[in-house]
């Protein structure tokens, strides 16, 4: 922290991150802590994780399973959800089996899409770290075969003469009958349990004023949102911004602690006695 009173905070500039925290980080909730705010995509965002440079921050849910002894989970705030995982687009209708032997793009290694992908086909090995933003144009472009595109490219992906491949979210579901885990908010549990709860607390409130007031916030959501027209914006805050995202409840706890578990299972992250979860 910069300050004892105030909190370094990272997330993307993604409508679904922006309309979450605008309130808190605007000044507009009152007793809320102050916040020194960074935005970043999520590949960056899971690197400062891992370095342990920022007090609350936004992370895939993958690179979770590496931060436990650093970080414990929020309640709030966090990406989860049913028809919003993560997809694999190619300029040629493909099948599935197909992409094996491929050279597919994907938006970071540690991250929950990459996850996915591992835990759709082991055999998908031929794999190129990009900005998630890249990916559709080098995809279109023939720089990769296929791409694996999170965020607001499941809705634009079209545009690019692109084909869906699979969607993994989709996948997961049918598999697990879970929600599907995307990202969460992890705070330092050095921070102790009173200012932790703060923490969950600003995200709440945060979100429940954006709710309330969304004219308050829009003008951030729209700064932040790299040209993006105001229908896919609210497009995207609809899909990724949920009943989960107040808090994870038991169905969102038990699809989180199975994603870690398969996790676990085939060595992508290690394992781990301490608990997930913030203390409530």
């Amino acid at each position: 922290m910069n300050s004892a009173n105030t909190f370094t905070l990272g997330y993307s500039p993604c409508p679904n991150d922006t309309f979450i925290f605008s309130a808190w980080v605007n000044g507009l909730l009152g007793d809320a802590p102050p916040v020194d705010v960074r935005y970043e995509d999520i590949r960056t965002l899971n690197n400062l994780a891992l370095a342990s440079a920022l007090d609350v921050i936004k992370v895939s849910f993958h690179v979770f399973g590496h931060l436990r002894e650093d970080y414990c989970l929020l309640h709030a705030g966090g990406a989860l959800g049913r028809g919003c995982g993560p997809l694999v687009v190619a300029r040629e209708p493909l099948t599935p089996r197909e992409l094996r032997g491929k050279r597919i793009a994907i938006p970071g290694e540690r991250t929950t899409a990459a996850l996915l992908l591992r835990l759709f086909d082991v055999e998908l090995i031929d794999l190129h770290v990009m900005a998630f933003d890249n990916i559709m144009t080098a995809t279109r472009d023939g720089a990769v075969d296929a791409g694996l595109i999170i965020h607001e490219s499941r809705f634009t992906y079209p545009q690019y003469g692109l084909h869906e491949v699979i969607d993994l979210g989709e996948w997961w579901e049918s598999e697990t009958g879970h929600a599907i885990p995307l990202g969460g908010i992890v705070a330092r549990r050095s921070l102790g349990g009173e200012r932790i709860r703060t923490i969950d607390g600003a995200i709440r409130s945060s979100l429940g004023r954006a709710y309330e007031r969304p004219d308050d916030i829009w003008d951030t959501v729209r700064a932040h949102a790299q040209e993006m027209d105001d229908d896919v914006m609210r497009q995207h805050i609809d899909l990724y911004v949920n009943d989960f995202t107040r808090d994870y409840g038991e169905e969102g706890e038990a699809a989180i602690m199975h994603l870690l578990a398969q996790a676990e299972e085939i060595g992508a992250v290690p394992t781990s006695d301490l608990p997930l979860f913030a203390p409530e």
